[in-house]
Order: structure tokens, then C-alpha cells, then sequence
């Protein structure tokens, strides 16, 4: 039986984080999931030390109990990294199934920049979802998958369409509970779209779109609106706090910010008509947005900001 989560989770040089993003895995309380390791030939001895843990066969790469698959090579990033581990799962889902139904090819793109990542494909299986975790990132309680597997049961998914189940994280800098926008309209698809820690994607969906490594920071921003608008995914939003969110990443240092905000424009502009574009900057231009980013990510401020933002949100 297919197990209804499959996570990944990518590291290198990530040290005790990675043993403790494992943990946070092993320790829930739903044992429906099964885990992909895709290291990129770190050199600090945690991946030994996760073999060691795990007993991962030295031949077949899996643990003893088979719920691990660790592999270890070069990549260029997290997003191919991420790409990597979808390609192995997509040859076990071939192997396992040998469905008739198969894909010849992945998109990582649209237009001009789509390209195709793997010509062996992966059967079709409807009922699994893929999750990102990130070294340093951890599940927030034991009972989180078990959470969200309820609510993704409960709300009763129509079979003949692709979803996207997110939830809320805990961010750790400035110990607070950020919260999802419950309706992804255009204005949130604009403006700020759950992080990939927070998203539980159809695998459907992940067999078909993979990342566009093109973009080096917004990737996961990229795949999430091309999901929306290409693939037409219904997102869902579930009440559960899913990740404790480490934060403080390249992506939030120094000219990285300069290139996000760059990519993020170029993102929108892509699936989003250019008349709604501007509405869109001249709100954020009204509502001083920069300012808003500012006490969003204070831990003296971020308390006060987010329960005014869970507040609207419960209001929607």
C-alpha cells in the first residue's frame, strides 16, 4: 500500500539539523510515509551519522524498515536537489505500479522555459501527497501529520482534480504562528503564497510540474502559481500548524533579497495580467508594505501583526 505522505528532504553540510529533522519525522504519531534523503555529498559526517542511524543499506540506499531511501550526489541547489528526489520517486511509483497510465515527460516551466526533466516518467497515484521539509525545519508536533491527513480525508477531495492542502507555520525568529491566506485569490497568489514547508501537494501534481531551476530563490513561488493557473489545482486551506520554520536563510540575506524581489515581479507578470499587476503594486504602495515587512519580521512587533492578520484572515 502506497504510503499518503511522501516528504523529501534535501540537505548538505546540514550537521545535527539533519539528524533532528529526521527526528521530527520518525517521532509523529500517523506512520503512513516514507521519506526520500537527497544529500548533495556533504563533507561534516552527518550523513554517516543519518546511516548509521537509520541502517541504511550501504547497496540499495534504504533503511531496514524500508521508509527511508537515501541517496546521496552533486547538485547544483536546493531546487534541483528537490528535482532529483522527484525523479526517484517517480522511478518507484513506475517500478511499484507499472501502471499503464504514464507520463513521458515533467515540465519545469512554461513557454519558452519549459523544459522536460525526465523521459521515464512516473505512474499516476491519487490519495499520496509530497511534502518539503528542510534541514532545520521540523514538524511541530507529533500529532501534525495525523492532523493533516484527517483534514485532507474530511474535506473529501474531488478524485478527478489535482490539490494543494496547506497549513500554518511557527517561525522560529520571531516565535511566532505565521498564518496562510485561507483564499488563494489573485491578490494572495500575488503577494504572499504559503511556503513550501507548509504544502501538501497531489502527487499528481509534483510528478508532473517539478521545479524550474531557472529561478534561483522563488523556485518554489514559480511552481506553486503554475500549479494554480497551468495545472488549475484547488487549494485548501486546513487549520494546522504544520512546520517550526528555522528562517534567516541565503534567500533573506544581503542581495539575495534584491534577487527575490526581482524574481517575484517577473513570477507575477507571468501568470498574472499586467492591469492587475499594477492595481495590485499601487495596494501594496498604499499600505506601505515595506513597513509592514519590517514589523512582520520583528520578533518585538511580529506578535501584534500576526494576530491582527489571523484576525482578517478568520474574517474572509
Amino acid at each position: 500500500m502506497e504510503a499518503f505522505f511522501k516528504i523529501i528532504v534535501v540537505s548538505f553540510n546540514a550537521g545535527e539539523n539533519l539528524i533532528k529533522t529526521i527526528n521530527s519525522i520518525k517521532e509523529q504519531t500517523f506512520d503512513s510515509w516514507k521519506v526520500i534523503v537527497k544529500d548533495g555529498l556533504s563533507t561534516d559526517g552527518s550523513i554517516d551519522k543519518l546511516r548509521d542511524e537509520l541502517m541504511i543499506d550501504a547497496d540499495t540506499g534504504m533503511s531496514k524498515d524500508g521508509k527511508f531511501r537515501f541517496v546521496s550526489e552533486k547538485d547544483t541547489g536546493i531546487y534541483d536537489a528537490m528535482n532529483t528526489a522527484l525523479n526517484i520517486l517517480s522511478f518507484e511509483m513506475d517500478d511499484r505500479k507499472k501502471a499503464p497510465d504514464i507520463m513521458t515527460g515533467v515540465s519545469t516551466g512554461t513557454g519558452e522555459n519549459k523544459t522536460e526533466v525526465t523521459n521515464n516518467g512516473a505512474a499516476q497515484a491519487e490519495g499520496s501527497y509530497v511534502y518539503f521539509l528542510n534541514c532545520g525545519d521540523y514538524l511541530k508536533d507529533k500529532d501534525t501529520l495525523k492532523r493533516v491527513h484527517d483534514a485532507i480525508v474530511d474535506s473529501t477531495p474531488d478524485s478527478s482534480k489535482k490539490h494543494i492542502f496547506y497549513g500554518d507555520i511557527y517561525e522560529r525568529i520571531t516565535g511566532q504562528v505565521v498564518a496562510s491566506n485561507p483564499k488563494m485569490d489573485d491578490f494572495a497568489c500575488y503577494r504572499n503564497v504559503p511556503c513550501h514547508q507548509a504544502c501538501f501537494y497531489d502527487i499528481r501534481l509534483m510528478m508532473a510540474e517539478h521545479f524550474d531551476t531557472t529561478w534561483h530563490i522563488r523556485a518554489d513561488y514559480e511552481h506553486f502559481l503554475r500549479c494554480v493557473y497551468i495545472d488549475k489545482a484547488v487549494t485548501t486551506y486546513v487549520p494546522v500548524t504544520v512546520a517550526d520554520y528555522e528562517g534567516g536563510g541565503y534567500s533573506e540575506s544581503g542581495n539575495a533579497k534584491v534577487v527575490s524581489e526581482r524574481e517575484r515581479k517577473q513570477i507575477v507578470s507571468r501568470y498574472l495580467p499586467k492591469g492587475k499587476v499594477l492595481k495590485y503594486d499601487l495596494i501594496m504602495l498604499i499600505t506601505l508594505a515595506p513597513l509592514r515587512t519590517k514589523i512582520a519580521r520583528s520578533p518585538k512587533t511580529a506578535g501584534i501583526y500576526n494576530a491582527l492578520k489571523s484576525l482578517i484572515y478568520n474574517r474572509r
